[in-house]
Order: structure tokens, then sequence, then C-alpha cells
């Protein structure tokens, strides 16, 4: 991964080391392999311009199109809880900003990462391309049917919110695999953990509260335009 800095005095590189650094205490991040992912991946080429200055507070961001980047809190937790592996194949729904892309990127084989709105997985594309990160595939298209083609995976991480987990992406869940999403209403969601176990059953854990944007498509939510009468 090319190396960035930015700012006066690396003002960005520090911002980024107390973000960590309070992660860490506050029990987000414990595993070594994520936490040198946080480490490296620098958070302010993945908001726009005029919010820089906040990229590396505990709290979500616009970034356009009706989205948003994730606190680094809760990034944090997904990407724990997701458990990603050096070899591991991992499909991402969401590319968004694709700050979480670069996180994942760091930690698996491969990516892959869909988005349904083409200007966020062309800006994403751009950035992933200045990290050097060469291990990702972003493509646009619904990301509620997955990714057939490249499936089986090991981890699915989906950022945005379903009403419940859509059943194809749990078929593209490989044996052994893990999917982490947010399930809920429009408006609050829990954290869901899906672990296949070689035999093809699935258990189901409920984590933690959250917020995230829905998840528009074909076994997700419709979009404000098809909602309505």
């Amino acid at each position: 991964m090319k190396t960035q800095t930015a700012g006066p005095a690396g003002a960005y590189l520090y911002a980024r080391g107390r973000m960590v650094a309070n992660l860490v205490e506050r029990g987000g991040l414990r595993d070594a392999r994520v936490i040198a992912a946080f480490e490296r991946v620098p958070r302010h080429l993945f908001v726009p311009e005029h919010l820089v200055n906040d990229a590396y507070g505990d709290h979500a961001l616009p970034i356009g199109c009706e989205q948003t980047i994730s606190q680094p809190y809760v990034v944090a937790r997904m990407t724990e809880d997701l458990g990603v592996r050096e070899d591991d194949a991992v499909l991402e729904i969401g590319t968004g900003s694709g700050y979480q892309t670069a996180i994942l990127a760091l930690l698996a084989h491969r990516v892959y990462s869909i988005e349904r709105v083409g200007r966020l997985a062309r800006e994403a594309i751009g950035r992933i391309q200045a990290l050097e990160l060469p291990n990702v595939k972003v493509q646009v298209f619904d990301g509620t049917v997955g990714w057939s083609a490249e499936a089986p995976f090991d981890r699915i991480l989906v950022s945005a919110a379903a009403p419940r987990v859509p059943d194809s992406l749990l078929e593209q869940l490989a044996p052994g695999g893990r999917l982490l999403i947010p399930e809920g209403d429009r408006h609050e969601q829990r954290l869901v953990t899906y672990q296949k176990h070689d035999n093809g059953t699935v258990a189901r854990q409920l984590g933690e509260a959250v917020r995230f944007v829905p998840l528009i498509g074909r076994h997700g939510w419709k979009t404000k335009a098809e909602a309505a009468p």
C-alpha cells in the first residue's frame, strides 16, 4: 500500500494515531492486524474535501448521494467481528467511500465490493487505486443479489441495513464462513452475525444496536420513488 502524508507537520497522521488510540481504549479495536490496518488507511482521503478536518472524529459523515461513511468505532467493531483471515475471499455489499473496502483489503486475500451508485463506485475505485491496493474488485449493481460469479465467499460484510438477510447472500457464503449485516427497520437496527457450519446449517447471533442507511435492491428496501404510492 502506498504511503500517504498530508497536512502541516503530519497533522493527519497525528489525528489518525489519536483515532486508533481512542478506539483501542474504548475496546473497538483489539486485534493487532486490524489495528495495523486502521493505522495505515488515511481516512481523510475518503471524505469530501470540506469535511477533511472532521475525518478522524468518531462519527459518521455524509459522502453524497444520501450515503455516509460510518463512524470509526462501527467500522472497527464490524471488521473485528467479521474475523477476516489472510487467505479469505471477502464480499462487501455497499462500497460507499471505499474506506471499509481499503481496511478489508489489508486483511484479506481478495475483496469483491458491490456499490449500486455509480458515482460513489468510481470515486472509491480512484482512491483504492491511489493507495495501490491491487486485491480489490469493485462492480456497480444490486448488492442484494450478491456476486455469484465469484462465490463462495469466506466472509461477507453488508454495510447497509436490511429488514432481514437476503437468502442470496447466505447461499454464497462458504461452509465455515461468516456474514455480518445490520438488520431492522429503516431507523434502528442490530448487528447480526451469521455463521455457516460445514453441514450447511446457519447460526444467528444478535449484536449491538447501530444505524445504517437502507440496503436498496431486489431483496432489500425499495427506493423512495419505488415506495411512493
